[in-house]
């Protein structure tokens, strides 16, 4: 049983290591931004991955002509640009992507009128259109940026193994309680200070010490148990704030992309860090729930599948670490 374990930990890990990018599997975005009374500009970054880039394309009202586009590949993704030529405001049009039921993924789509309030909204197989309103109702963009954080630490594969390494370093739920309390309170701050345009920095740099900060917990992981109390067992808490700091740089970056309605900044905010939280624990939870299970039914096992998480998830980190150096 044991060897069984470890195989289906080492299979798993690296089939997500054979990915290797933090990114791919993100949704794909369609955004509108309006630049006069007439014309707009149209960006459609559509994932190979999951069908969007081949199967499905942006829908517009009939009084809407889309012009040439100029296409290029950026990574797993085929993005366009076109202008679009509308004889009337969009308000109370239907505007989404077509053959989205055929796809595997979801969108973010991001009105933005000349001078008027951002209308961000979340696509999906089951609701590929949406009514573009004169101003976006707050309860619509509370549910959007709260599914987007959720969503966000879910798929982005870098915050998710730093919230997983985390939890195999730490094991016991009330110091992982502490520990997630204050990575929560740092990366609040930042993304908050970032957001706001009160601070920032280049998101490079940021991607690579995400990727950094993966690897540092991996190797705590496999270097406890050598008789010496380490940084990361004496004072987790600060250790995870400090990490906390740079992967609210990361999310203000993500969520950047995805934009923010200038009327509901603040609840947009507030939702999308509640999102993320939310993910977090759900994260946490799973591996607590996971950890106690192999304690009471396989406990020889738990220290062996731990070790060969820890170095999967620190290969994982330490290609990306590479990839983001490089890039």
């Amino acid at each position: 049983m044991s060897f069984r374990l470890l195989l289906a930990c080492l299979i798993g890990w690296l089939a997500l290591a054979a990915q290797a990018r933090a990114d791919e599997m993100r949704p794909g975005y369609l955004e509108l931004t309006q630049t006069d009374p007439a014309h707009w500009r149209m960006i459609w970054k559509a994932p190979v991955l999951g069908g969007l880039a081949t199967r499905a394309r942006p829908a517009l009202p009939a009084f809407c002509t889309i012009g040439p586009a100029q296409s290029r590949i950026d990574g797993s993704n085929v993005v366009a640009a076109m202008t679009v030529i509308c004889t009337r405001p969009l308000d109370g049009a239907s505007v989404g992507i077509a053959g989205m039921e055929e796809t595997f993924t979801d969108a973010l789509l991001r009105v933005a009128p000349l001078g008027r309030p951002v209308q961000a909204e979340r696509l999906t197989r089951s609701q590929p259109m949406i009514t573009v309103r004169a101003v976006p109702d707050r309860w619509q963009v509370a549910q959007t940026y709260l599914m987007l954080g959720f969503e966000h630490i879910l798929t982005g594969y870098d915050h998710l193994l730093f919230v997983v390494a985390l939890v195999l370093l730490l094991g016991n739920l009330w110091t992982v309680v502490r520990a997630a309390t204050a990575f929560t309170i740092a990366h609040s701050l930042t993304l908050a200070g970032t957001t706001l345009g009160l601070f920032g920095l280049p998101q490079a740099p940021v991607e690579a010490l995400i990727a950094l900060s993966i690897m540092f917990l991996a190797v705590e992981i496999v270097k406890q148990g050598d008789g010496r109390q380490r940084l990361s067992e004496r004072i987790p808490w600060l250790v995870a704030f400090g990490f906390g700091l740079i992967h609210g740089f990361g999310f203000a970056g993500a969520l950047r992309e995805i934009g923010l309605p200038e009327s509901d900044v603040p609840m947009a905010l507030l939702t999308f860090n509640v999102g993320v939280e939310l993910g977090q624990l759900a994260i946490i939870a799973v591996v607590l729930l996971l950890i106690a299970a192999m304690r009471r039914f396989a406990p020889g096992a738990l220290r062996p599948a731990i070790l060969v998480s820890s170095y999967a998830i620190g290969i994982t980190a330490t290609f990306w670490f590479i990839q983001r150096l490089l890039g």
